[in-house]
């Protein structure tokens, strides 16, 4: 099955350098491609795709602005966005994370990352590379005070999850770790999503930095 993608992009060599790295794999097409963020909200409407690998500056509407349009809370239907970003660009990247954004790119990500983001997002998971995910998540996330309430809502096993998972960790080595089965760890995860009402790993990871559940080392 092919997995239909939408880049969103100012810069026309920009799109077209992405669009020949996907395009090289065979299970990957790029549907359209928009030079503002009014455009991709209009396209990714009209195309549907698969992933929308939506730049966080753009003209007339920016990434943040695009992802809570396509995947933010309210949405019907939400689509897949993936983040591209700057490692320096704190506020946006978290903006977009809370807008809905189930992933993020580096500029300066090489093309295997790029494919690896886009399959992880039409697999429905949040996960692009765990390293990227915590050196992110740990550069732009002053942890605040715990919330109480919401924490107590989790079992020790469940904050066990959450914290390996934060720290950048795969379900397989989370498994391993916590000495359970994978799907154990999905399960839990599961819970979690529901119990803090988010819709994915990379916000269950910004949870557990933004409240002080993570050391940072």
């Amino acid at each position: 099955m092919t997995i239909s993608v939408l880049l969103a992009d100012d810069q026309a060599m920009i799109r077209r350098g992405l669009r020949l790295i996907l395009e090289d794999q065979p299970d990957i097409s790029v549907v359209g491609e928009a030079p503002d963020g009014a455009e991709a909200v209009a396209l990714a409407r009209r195309l549907r795709p698969d992933v929308c690998l939506v730049d966080i500056r753009m003209p007339r509407l920016d990434g943040i602005e695009v992802t809570r349009a396509l995947a933010g809370p309210g949405v019907h239907a939400p689509l897949r966005v993936i983040v591209v970003t700057t490692f320096d660009l704190d506020e946006y990247v978290y903006g977009a994370l809370r807008g809905g954004a189930v992933g993020f790119v580096l500029k300066d990500a090489g093309p295997a990352l790029l494919v690896e983001a886009v399959r992880a997002a039409h697999n429905g998971e949040a996960l692009v590379s765990p390293s990227v995910t915590v050196r992110l998540l740990r550069h732009l996330t002053d942890p605040a005070p715990v919330r109480a309430a919401t924490a107590a809502h989790l079992s020790d096993r469940e904050l066990e999850v959450v914290r390996a998972l934060a720290r950048g960790r795969s379900n397989q080595e989370i498994a391993s770790e916590l000495f359970i089965s994978v799907s154990t760890v999905k399960s839990h995860l599961a819970g979690v999503q529901s119990k803090l009402g988010v819709r994915n790993r990379v916000a269950i990871a910004a949870w557990a930095w933004e409240n002080g559940h993570v050391n940072a080392r």
